[in-house]
């Protein structure tokens, strides 16, 4: 028993090491999109495209922040409003009569969803339609329970002309307020970088691609170069399928990905449940429905989070110092990696090290979204199931 678990815990920092050496630093928190002031060489027109599905209590902070936007070139928001039965159409009517922005917003009715849509990218293609005829230069793609920060706009779009850039992206600042938040949404950030290093993302040599829906701004002669949103109108993780299509093979598109410490989305996560809803409607499509990669996915998160935990209590309790060191070794390294996001999200210290335990409820979110596949409720979705 002694020897197994004196292998696995070696395994284990060994792969802590490589990760916090060749994995792209993706630990450190540090692409930020509002790290520098990027003054703006030039005014492309720009037309925001929303979906929106009962959204009414989130629209009158979420769409008054984008209508509020500092950005001095020509702005358009298209909202669609997805068969809502809330009165979001109405609520975002009234947000913009009290801005005195009527006219900069158009409210678009949604049709019926069209079979080999998601109904996310259904409505965002609506909204794509008619906001051609405006002849913008470029797309904001954003979601209905983002708060955008009066200036995020302009620095999306002073990033994408300073540096010539295809589609610009951020993470934006998710909510962290309750106990569940704070123990879990970091984490999840954490995973994210992990899984897609934003220095690779952002380095055009580099394969890989990924970005985050909630902002997402996109040039759009990239996106009709990629034959448009329907090239992905079937992807559940439709932020990461869009950019890997605008990367290309070879990086021919060019794209960034960072986070943003001022926008900031106001979806909240209150419990363990609605957090779990979150993860495991995706989670699984993430591994390509593959039970192989599950069960790799498994094994990977057991050696890697697990192991150094169970090892140092392990080899304290049967007094063998060797396996206790080299456990607490990993667990500490695991920690340090993890304190930037949770600086960044300006939680208790503390919960760096509780990432064996976060990395165990992610695991069985993970098994779970398999199970929900298998039983076709996979990818649920406001009423919506898309089962891959």
């Amino acid at each position: 028993m002694a020897a197994v678990v004196l292998v696995l815990t070696v395994f284990s920092l060994v792969i802590w090491i490589g990760l916090l050496t060749l994995r792209g630093q993706f630990w450190r928190c540090d692409r930020q999109l509002e790290v520098a002031e990027i003054p703006l060489s030039s005014l492309p027109r720009i037309c925001a495209v929303i979906p929106a599905r009962n959204e009414a209590d989130l629209l009158p902070i979420s769409l008054r922040s984008l209508l509020l936007q500092d950005y001095p070139g020509d702005f358009n928001v298209f909202l669609v409003d997805d068969r809502s039965n809330d009165g979001t159409a109405d609520f975002a009517q009234g947000v913009a009569y009290a801005l005195n922005k009527a006219n900069q917003l158009h409210i678009i009715s949604g049709k019926s969803l069209p079979a080999g849509w998601s109904g996310k990218l259904w409505a965002v293609e609506q909204g794509i339609q008619l906001a051609t005829d405006f002849a913008p230069d470029y797309f904001l793609l954003t979601d209905a329970d983002i708060e955008h920060d009066v200036s995020s706009l302009r620095r999306l779009v002073a990033k994408a002309e300073q540096e010539d850039l295809d589609m610009v992206s951020v993470m934006v600042r998710l909510r962290c307020q309750s106990f569940w938040e704070q123990l879990l949404i970091p984490a999840f950030v954490f995973f994210f970088q992990k899984l897609y290093p934003f220095r690779w993302v952002n380095n055009p040599k580099n394969p890989t691609a990924a970005a985050a829906g909630g902002s997402i701004l996109i040039r759009t002669a990239a996106l009709e170069k990629i034959g448009g949103i329907g090239a992905i109108k079937q992807a559940l993780i439709d932020d990461c399928a869009l950019a890997k299509a605008v990367k290309g093979q070879g990086g021919q598109g060019r794209i960034w990905l960072g986070l943003s410490a001022l926008t900031r989305s106001l979806r909240p996560y209150p419990d363990l449940e609605t957090i779990w809803q979150m993860v495991a409607r995706t989670a699984y499509t993430q591994l390509n429905y593959s039970p192989v990669l599950l069960v790799g996915t498994v094994l990977a998160m057991t050696l890697i989070y697990l192991i150094p935990q169970f090892a140092t209590i392990f080899g304290l309790l049967s007094l063998n110092w060797a396996i206790a060191l080299l456990g607490l070794s990993a667990w500490l390294l695991m920690s340090v990696a993890y304190y930037p996001t949770i600086r960044f999200y300006k939680c208790p210290p503390w919960l760096t090290f509780c990432l064996p335990a976060i990395a165990f409820l992610y695991t069985l979110m993970t098994v779970d979204s398999a199970i929900r596949h298998w039983q076709g409720r996979g990818g649920a979705w406001k009423g919506r199931v898309y089962p891959g």
